[in-house]
């Protein structure tokens, strides 16, 4: 039988999980309630060492793949890596799990830096504190946001084969434009998921004035001041709000979804955006074989 777009979870993405590649998940062996013995595939968690130039920066905790992204992407968003600093190299040390962002000249964060780790923890902030700086005057696109989009791309995206719904405990972040799911990367922590996207971003040029970030997490203060400061216009999500994360997008003009399950979904910045296209009366409630569970809000 032939698969509809909608049906077809691999369509047109540029990069889909690959839940099978190898490393990135184990199988252990356990007891259930009743104190029989099973077996279930749990996510791998490894550090990974980012360096820009000679500074060692941070040390992350990730499941291994896309480090490349991901130290480009870490070093974007916290404002290290300004857009017209020229990235000359990354190289990737698989051994010592380390990767260097390498640039023409030294940045200017360099000097100032101290050695700090990062967790893998949905409560840790922001390694550094000077984030909310970038945000001033800070203009996004007038883009526009369909609702028949949004449902399109919750139900591709829930029915994408994936580690989460292979081992749970991970987090999703997937680069949209349109009804089209671009690149979806996961992590244990969700940051690191937003930061190997915009790692793919800056690698391949790719504007944002036109996209959509979907995320499985909540919509915080730092998802929120990440998808600005990429120049994303709409972040959407599964998940809900904390107040802050609120109160940044209303005033950077950012479009904020939440709690988009099946035909329900809340806007809470940024409605001037939405094009409302939808007959709500059409649109299917989520089935509950595809609802996500077990990764967190």
């Amino acid at each position: 039988m032939q698969l509809s777009v909608l049906d077809d979870p691999y369509h047109n993405y540029l990069i889909a999980p690959d839940p099978g590649r190898a490393g990135l998940s184990r199988r252990v062996q356990g007891f259930d309630e009743a104190g029989q013995p099973v077996e279930t595939s749990v996510v791998e968690e490894r550090p990974l060492t980012i360096y820009l130039n000679t500074r060692e920066i941070v040390t992350a905790m990730t499941i291994g793949d896309y480090p490349e992204y991901l130290a480009l992407g870490f070093l974007a968003n916290q404002g290290m890596l300004a857009p017209e600093d020229e990235v000359t190299g990354i190289d990737f040390d698989e051994e010592l799990e380390v990767v260097v962002v390498r640039t023409a000249v030294e940045t200017d964060h360099e000097a100032k830096l101290e050695k700090k780790t990062r967790t893998s923890g949905c409560a840790v902030g922001t390694v550094f504190g000077d984030m909310m700086a970038g945000l001033e005057g800070l203009t996004l696109p007038k883009a526009e946001l369909r609702t028949s989009w949004l449902y399109a791309l919750s139900h591709k995206i829930n029915r994408t084969p994936s580690l989460y719904l292979e081992a749970g405990a991970i987090h999703g972040t997937v680069l949209c434009q349109g009804d089209r799911p671009l690149v979806y990367m996961e992590d244990v922590g969700r940051h690191n998921a937003v930061d190997k996207i915009a790692g793919w971003m800056r690698a391949e040029g790719a504007g944002p004035e036109d996209k959509i970030l979907y995320t499985t997490g909540r919509l915080t203060s730092e998802m929120v001041i990440k998808t600005a400061l990429m120049g994303i216009p709409v972040l959407a999500s599964r998940s809900g709000f904390t107040a802050w994360g609120v109160e940044i997008a209303q005033e950077v003009g950012l479009t904020l979804i939440g709690r988009l399950r099946g035909k329900r979904f809340v806007c809470l910045a940024g409605e001037e955006r939405l094009i409302r296209d939808s007959d709500l009366g059409a649109v299917p409630e989520e089935d509950r074989k595809h609802r996500r569970k077990g990764a967190g809000p």
